[in-house]
């Protein structure tokens, strides 16, 4: 049922849900209407239809809910955008020429923002059914709604030719929720597109996973590839993963709209310590105990410990530092399948040839996984 406000306390009443959000701190407090066609429902239509959500399944499941905002709730009539700032203090590219070094994503450096954002909508969302009423459901990145559109929608700022949202006053580095309600908001005005001629997010990309500005292919992507992918990655990719361990950053760190971005002010987003720059040989000797601590309250954790470790080793095959290739020979013996697939990339890489090839001949024996046994056979 829709509830009107216009009688209420104050004039505009976006005046006071903006300034609560910003002291529950939200960085950005937008709105918008949910009335009118919705393009990118469409366009999400095409992504799916063409396959290149690949393995994330729940999106083709899950399409037509995501068509329209109404479609996932009718009762809907306007959406409040919320953004925290998660800027980062430096260059995130920096650490891709330490290779001995794992490079995580600056989202996920702190601790899992679903949590830190749905904590907050939730207060908030508390406190504007008290002083205004209505109904409202409250989102951050896990249901089928399409914060970025809806984000763009509300002046948030655009989809930039990389699809992921760019703010003038926040760069690259903002993380979405939203609050659809009842009530129905006036709406502020849209965030035009500021790209212009513009393509290094598109140049920078190191596995072409642009088919076109404004277009993903999520299966050549690095962030899918090292989080969402769940077997080996491809062999064409894994050169270009370099030391990227966890996601990737470059679409979004060559930005240049990111020379006005300031750096998070929320402590739990800030990096820890122990994430910004971790070695490889330390993270390869994580057990499954070792990897839930390192990763507590990470969004790191979803993926598993062996997912991770894959990624590690195959950062390990492409350091170049032959060293590293004791910390893969080791995991020759681990007991997840993926895990010593990956370890044997990484030797193949690292070690010579002729030693390669008589390790080869030693373990081929033992290995009963017939996918493991494919990685030691020579492309």
């Amino acid at each position: 049922m829709t509830t009107s406000i216009s009688e209420r306390a104050s004039p505009d009443p976006r005046d006071p849900i903006r300034a609560e959000a910003l002291a529950l701190g939200f960085d950005l407090c937008r709105f918008t209407d949910i009335d009118e066609a919705w393009p990118a429902g469409d366009r999400l239509m095409d992504f799916v239809g063409a396959g290149r959500h690949g393995e994330m399944t729940w999106m083709a499941e899950t399409a037509a809910r995501h068509r329209h905002p109404r479609a996932m709730w009718s009762g809907a009539r306007s959406a409040i955008v919320l953004g925290v700032n998660y800027g980062p203090d430096r260059d995130p590219l920096e650490i891709l020429a330490r290779p001995d070094r794992g490079a995580i994503s600056v989202y996920a450096q702190g601790d899992d923002y679903h949590e830190v954002i749905k904590g907050r909508l939730k207060r908030l969302g508390g406190w504007l059914q008290h002083r205004f009423g209505g109904e409202l459901k409250v989102f951050v990145d896990t249901a089928p709604l399409l914060e970025k559109p809806l984000a763009e929608r509300a002046g948030a700022g655009w989809q930039g030719k990389h699809t992921n949202l760019v703010s003038r006053e926040f760069g690259s580095w903002l993380f979405l929720g939203s609050i659809l309600t009842t009530l129905e908001l006036s709406p502020d005005p849209p965030e035009p597109t500021t790209c212009g001629t513009c393509r290094a997010c598109l140049d920078v990309c190191p596995t072409n996973a642009f088919p076109a500005p404004f277009q993903l292919d999520a299966r050549r992507c690095i962030s899918y590839l090292t989080i969402e992918l769940k077997g080996p990655v491809p062999r064409a990719f894994r050169e270009a993963l370099g030391n990227r361990i966890y996601g990737c950053d470059d679409c979004l760190a060559v930005c240049p709209w990111n020379k006005f971005a300031t750096t998070a002010r929320e402590q739990k987003l800030a990096a820890r310590a122990a994430l910004r720059s971790p070695t490889l040989a330390e993270l390869a000797r994580l057990d499954d105990a070792a990897f839930r601590e390192l990763f507590r309250k990470s969004p790191v954790k979803r993926i598993g410990r062996d997912r991770f470790l894959r990624n590690v080793l195959y950062a390990i095959g492409n350091s170049g530092e032959p060293r590293l290739a004791a910390e893969a020979e080791r995991l020759l013996d681990d007991p997840a399948p993926l895990v010593r697939g990956a370890a044997v990339w990484a030797l193949s890489r690292l070690l010579p040839a002729e030693t390669f090839a008589a390790l080869r001949a030693a373990r081929l024996a033992q290995e009963p996984d017939a996918g493991v046994q494919e990685e030691w056979t020579p492309l």
